[in-house]
């Protein structure tokens, strides 16, 4: 059963890859092909690392690593680069391979791809705000450069509607300590936002306004009060595995990160909270306000994935080492709270 799954995932993946490269098939013959090859190679191997329970055991995932997993992203992704090189003039071969790097925590390399893209293609704006978070991404402290600064203007030049330049640079205004600067960029943007969004950017402007010595917004400054009831959130249980803490000595600060995430979608979180070992078990709940980004709500979803990370590295970025609870599917909204159990053995 499990071989045939993995015939249907490979078999599902070639599909989908040869829809998205089809482009590409009459003008781009080598690319098409390297791209139908490595996507579904990548899907496989994220599969095996990410979406297999039995990963959850270090040493079974150390194992599955040197003994397959890694020779498949690796070769998947050298054929790209090949064929790269080869023929260089593919931006949207340099734009997947950006991402292939960046979900591999390479933001170096993401860096570089994306810049590659923006050299045949330098007025898309998602691949500018893609190429100015790599660079972010790849600065100590996740700092925005003059150059992905630059970027973003540029995306929102294109697109002026565009929420997500226009919050990456209130982000980066605040880096900088530019408050009043964010707080306009900030507030230009609360008018296109739905309410709880703009709640929970109102809080930040809050912020920036504080440092920045300014007043609190006017009461007149605000929308209308919200009557209506709340959304409640997600409810989640996160404990350790009494089995696993007697196994395995850890650093009662070490990190946890709690995990809600679009099921079956990408795989950045709509919600997370960052706290300690020692303070588990906890009993939070994750909403709209636990966003990364206003523009995706936990509250737009009707099903999400949820699991709980501890971070060897203190990173929300899955790596090595890292200890995930096994992954629970919810349909929203819940009434009942969700149990995570980290080092929970795979069932």
């Amino acid at each position: 059963m499990g071989a045939l799954f993995h015939v249907l995932l490979v078999v599902a993946a070639l599909a989908v890859a040869a829809l998205v490269a089809a482009p590409l098939r009459r003008d781009s013959p080598r690319l098409f092909g390297a791209i139908v090859l490595a996507v579904p190679l990548l899907a496989f191997a994220l599969y095996r690392i990410v979406g297999t329970p039995a990963a959850l055991d270090p040493s079974a995932a150390a194992a599955a690593a040197s003994a397959q997993e890694a020779p498949s992203m690796e070769q998947a992704i050298a054929d790209l680069e090949a064929e790269l090189r080869r023929d260089p003039v593919q931006p949207e071969g340099w734009r997947l391979l950006g991402r292939a790097y960046a979900a591999l925590g390479d933001h170096a390399r993401a860096r570089d791809a994306f810049a590659s893209a923006l050299q045949h293609i330098p007025d898309d704006p998602e691949l500018l705000l893609e190429a100015a978070q790599a660079r972010a991404q790849a600065e100590a402290g996740n700092r925005f450069d003059d150059e992905a600064l630059a970027m973003l203007r540029k995306a929102l030049a294109v697109d002026p509607d565009n929420q997500r330049a226009q919050w990456f640079i209130g982000v980066v205004q605040r880096q900088r300590g530019e408050d009043a600067a964010a707080v306009a960029t900030w507030e230009a943007l609360l008018p296109a936002l739905d309410r709880e969004t703009a709640a929970a950017l109102r809080t930040q402007i809050g912020e920036a306004r504080e440092a920045a010595g300014m007043p609190p917004a006017t009461a007149a400054a605000s929308p209308p009060a919200d009557t209506t009831a709340p959304e409640a959130g997600l409810r989640v249980r996160v404990s350790l595995d009494p089995d696993f803490a007697a196994r395995v000595r850890m650093r009662g600060d070490a990190v946890v990160f709690v995990i809600a995430r679009a099921a079956g979608g990408p795989p950045m979180p709509v919600a997370a909270e960052r706290h300690s070992l020692q303070d588990l078990p906890l009993d939070i709940v994750l909403d709209d306000g636990d966003s990364p980004m206003p523009t995706a709500k936990l509250s737009s979803l009707t099903e999400v994935e949820v699991l709980a990370r501890l971070s060897a590295s203190g990173s929300a970025n899955r790596g090595e080492g890292d200890i995930e609870s096994p992954i629970v599917r919810v349909v929203l909204p819940a009434s009942a709270p969700v149990e995570l159990v980290i080092g929970k053995p795979a069932p």
